[in-house]
């Protein structure tokens, strides 16, 4: 019998009396919540308070995996730490819920752990809830604390997501003083050097797990690095109305944003800069970076940075609206004012790439990306929008770089796109007539043609000479400058490389020393556990040839009062014999009667069994009828959009089907339109199919 039970049915597990809870939404439901791995029912002890109450997880089949009993033995030991409330498990075995298991296959290796009430971050994140200060700073270090801990003693979640992270914080249950205000359910991936890795593996959630992590699945000692960072960000940007408004949807990312240089990430990294300070934006700006899991930011740093942030809120001073007057002043004055490098770049971009407006510092990384960007861009046929991204890396990279030539060149011929070519020349001119240089000029050369001929001459000479020994000497410091630019930019990249071989070869090295270190550890508990499996094969062997000679003993003893008892039962029932074959006799002539009459008798009652018969299979017949046509109301209802109607017609089907469902569930498809039906009762989100 599947385990599909209704509120308020009663269950006894290990002892303990419970009732089924019912779901607080949806009256007559029972209160269930649907995961990657099973189902989670309520149980709410019969002696006991509500915040005592029980969670049951039934797995799916291909998670029911025998080796959850050491896990959950192993995991034990780890309930007293904050947040792993749900480390306290008891798995249901057939050596000890035999009976429970027979009723209900399902059952078979589910879990019974505590119940974590409280809503999940997944539920803030889809009402769009707008948090405190105080409360985004709350979960937030609750949460660093807990990674912290399970950092310490070498463990990782490794399905770190917004569904998995309770806030029972936020929980309508009065709970125990003390409780957590975040947990973390779904634990049955979780990573330790004492434990044997999953047979199967989660590749981590949509909007938490990092792109450039293995997608075979994650289990590591780092595994919760980059989610973690992800979701401590979400808490702490949930304090401002901005990011609330631009989140994706079940999270802030979306998956194909992660690890790019998106306008969430930018916005997101603004908004901790302003509100929580360049420490808590550096380290989600590391682990946005981040090549690998390892390089992200520890949960300790996390929680060091997040002690030391004030529950007040902080204002950041804007920036000073005259140093961008001044520079706009000095780029009308120079030389070379068509150069696009003495533009200054907008405030907002230098905000939220983290940069102080007036400066050049910043990461390789950054350019790089707005350069694909930008290009990404002009693919798509938006030429002003590349054009602007061009411009805001070109003020940052370095001068005469490779990369400088090649934002020039991208600069110029957007240019040349976005300007009508017959514009070109007038402009050029009008640009000249009215540049100051061009005046002075002017005026030079009236005050030139005054004088002879013979000043005019020598003095134009010696001006050209002048220019051209300028030009020369330019062009010669020039070329120093930027040979003694490439010979340092080399120098710097070989350095850089030498210094990450260096660190590469150094983590290489850890890592194998750590891997010596576990394998000799396994090969130790191995041996241990083959000694003390040989020893117990043993004692069984003893108890067994124990058993069997008292086995032998009693059986001949057996055969003994056999044979006697045997001997007296045969004289008495002769004797008994003899006494009814006169009894028989006449009784005969009875029973002939009695033959007979019973003959018509059964006759009469097989044609009223048969017509009985008929008159079934014509009812039943109709009902699956009558089955097939309030599935198909039921279908129709929530393609129409009316819900309650889906809803009369589901539970009228199962009602109906509850009435024969030994029968009904032998019939075509009846039992898979009976689960879609139940599905959607409990979750009217699930999309009733089409049978």
């Amino acid at each position: 019998m599947t385990f599909q039970p209704n509120p308020g049915d009663g269950i006894v597990v290990n002892g303990t009396a419970y009732t089924v809870g019912q779901h607080p939404a949806a009256p007559g439901v029972a209160y269930a919540q649907a995961g990657r791995q099973g189902i989670v029912y309520q149980l709410i002890p019969v002696n006991g308070e509500l915040h005592e109450a029980k969670a049951l997880k039934v797995f799916f089949p291909k998670f029911r995996i025998p080796a959850m009993v050491y896990q959950s033995e192993h995991m034990g030991n780890y309930r007293e730490i904050p947040g792993l409330q749900v480390s306290s498990r008891e798995v249901l075995t057939p050596e000890r819920n035999g009976d429970l298991i027979a009723e209900y296959p399902d059952l078979l290796y589910a879990v019974i752990m505590p119940w974590i009430h409280g809503c999940t971050w997944f539920d803030v994140i889809s009402d769009q809830r707008n948090l405190g200060r105080s409360e985004s700073l709350m979960l937030a270090k609750a949460l660093a604390a807990i990674g912290s801990s399970m950092e310490q003693r070498g463990l990782a979640h490794c399905d770190l997501s917004a569904p998995n992270v309770m806030l029972p914080f936020f929980s309508e249950v009065k709970l125990p003083e003390g409780a957590a205000a975040v947990e973390l359910v779904d634990v049955e991936q979780m990573y330790s050097p004492k434990m044997d890795r999953p047979d199967v593996l989660l590749a981590g959630s949509p909007g938490y797990a990092a792109h450039r992590t293995v997608h075979s699945g994650l289990w590591s000692a780092y595994a919760d690095r980059f989610a973690g960072a992800v979701i401590i960000a979400e808490m702490l940007g949930w304090s401002d109305p901005a990011i609330v408004n631009r989140a994706w949807g079940e999270s802030y990312f979306d998956q194909h944003e992660m690890q790019t240089p998106c306008e969430r990430y930018f916005l997101l990294k603004k908004s901790l800069g302003q509100r929580w300070g360049t420490r808590i934006s550096d380290l989600f700006g590391r682990a946005w970076d981040s090549q690998d899991l390892s390089s992200c930011p520890t949960f300790g740093e996390w929680l060091i940075a997040l002690s030391s942030v004030s529950e007040e809120e902080v204002v950041e001073e804007a920036p000073a609206a005259a140093a961008t007057a001044a520079a706009a002043a000095q780029e009308d004055d120079s030389d070379e004012s068509g150069s696009e490098r003495s533009r200054e770049v907008p405030a907002d971009i230098m905000a939220s790439l983290g940069i102080e407006p007036g400066t050049r510092e910043v990461n390789d990384n950054v350019v790089g990306r707005l350069f694909h960007q930008a290009r990404d861009l002009e693919k798509a046929g938006n030429l002003s929008g590349a054009l602007e991204i061009f411009r805001s890396a070109y003020h940052f990279v370095k001068k005469d770089s490779p990369l400088e030539v090649e934002l020039a060149a991208a600069i110029q011929g957007l240019e040349e796109q976005l300007r009508p070519a017959e514009e070109s020349p007038n402009k050029g001119i009008k640009a000249l007539l009215s540049s100051r240089k061009f005046m002075l000029s002017t005026a030079a050369a009236i005050v030139i043609l005054a004088g002879s001929a013979i000043t005019v001459n020598q003095i134009l000479a010696e001006k050209a000479e002048s220019r051209q020994m300028d030009a020369q000497r330019l062009a010669e410091q020039q070329a120093q400058e930027k040979e003694e630019a490439a010979r340092k930019q080399e120098e710097e990249a070989q350095k850089q490389q030498e210094e990450a071989a260096k660190k590469e070869a150094e983590a290489n090295k850890a890592e194998e020393e750590r891997l010596k270190a576990e394998e000799a550890k396994k090969a130790e508990e191995a041996e241990l556990a083959r000694k003390e499996q040989e020893k117990s094969e043993l004692q069984a062997k003893y108890d067994k040839q124990a058993k069997y000679e008292a086995y032998l003993a009693s059986l001949e003893e057996k055969k003994k009062k056999q044979a006697l008892q045997e001997k007296y039962d045969n004289q008495a029932k002769y004797e008994a014999y003899l006494a009814q074959l006169e009894e028989k006799k006449k009784r005969q002539a009875q029973e002939e009667a009695a033959a007979k009459a019973e003959a018509e008798r059964q006759a009469q009652a097989r044609a009223a069994q048969q017509a009985q018969a008929a008159q079934l299979q014509k009812q039943r017949s109709q009902n699956v009828v009558e089955l097939v046509a309030l599935y198909n109301k039921a279908y129709n209802a929530q393609v129409a959009g009316n819900k309650d109607r889906a809803k009369n017609a589901a539970r009228e089907f199962i009602a109906l089907y509850n009435k024969d469902k030994s029968y009904y569930k032998t019939v075509g498809k009846m039992s898979s339109r009976l689960n879609n039906l139940q599905q959607f009762i409990s979750d009217d989100s699930h999309w009733i199919p089409k049978l």
